[in-house]
């Protein structure tokens, strides 16, 4: 396996530079909540440094490398093929970075539209992917940077709120093509949210 040094080298040729940027800010982010939260940081800054690696193609390309390495795509994946950078991103952490963890390729996999049950790993890139300091101010992005550092699976209900909310705007293209991963992530951490409110929690 490559250093995270080496791989963010090789990263800085291919990716635009605000591509980059956010990568380096995902690592740094993933890292610091890796520590925060007692998980392994040096998984958190691999799987954060690699999230985007596949991220500087069009459209179009992203189809046709996912067909030609048979990377099964989704109705929902077709007509939006900007979330398939997710899974390429595992075919290449795995082929051309040399990385075989399982926990580091899954939480690249599960980044972009999130899932129910995810593991604090997967939870943290996730995360660090959403409220990295390059991010743009989105609505309630103060605390939901702050809660991040607080509760992972608070932080998901917020964040998978927020995404949906922007996704279902009349204004949006996307409107109607929405990834089921990410409506059932958030029905499943609202029942966590719901349950912990009930119980007299947050």
């Amino acid at each position: 396996m490559e250093s995270m040094e080496d791989i963010q080298k090789k990263l800085k040729k291919i990716l635009k530079p605000k591509r980059y940027n956010h990568t380096l800010g995902v690592r740094y982010t993933a890292q610091a909540m890796a520590m925060r939260f007692g998980e392994d940081m040096e998984k958190a800054g691999f799987a954060g440094v690699l999230h985007d690696c596949a991220k500087y193609m069009e459209d179009k390309e992203i189809l046709e490398k996912c067909d030609k390495h048979h990377i099964s795509c989704s109705e929902a994946e077709r007509k939006m093929p900007h979330l398939l950078h997710a899974k390429l991103g595992v075919y290449y952490a795995r082929k051309k970075y040399g990385i075989s963890d399982e926990q580091i390729l899954s939480a690249i996999r599960w980044h972009t539209t999130g899932k129910p049950s995810m593991t604090a790993l997967e939870k943290i890139i996730f995360i660090a992917d959403y409220i990295e300091p390059g991010r743009k101010m989105v609505p309630d992005m103060e605390k939901i940077r702050r809660v991040s550092f607080l509760d992972l699976d608070e932080a998901m209900y917020l964040i998978l709120k927020n995404t949906l909310s922007y996704l279902q705007d009349e204004r949006m293209e996307s409107k109607g093509y929405i990834d089921p991963y990410t409506t059932d992530a958030y029905e499943y951490y609202k029942h966590v949210h719901d349950h912990v409110i009930g119980n007299g929690g947050r």
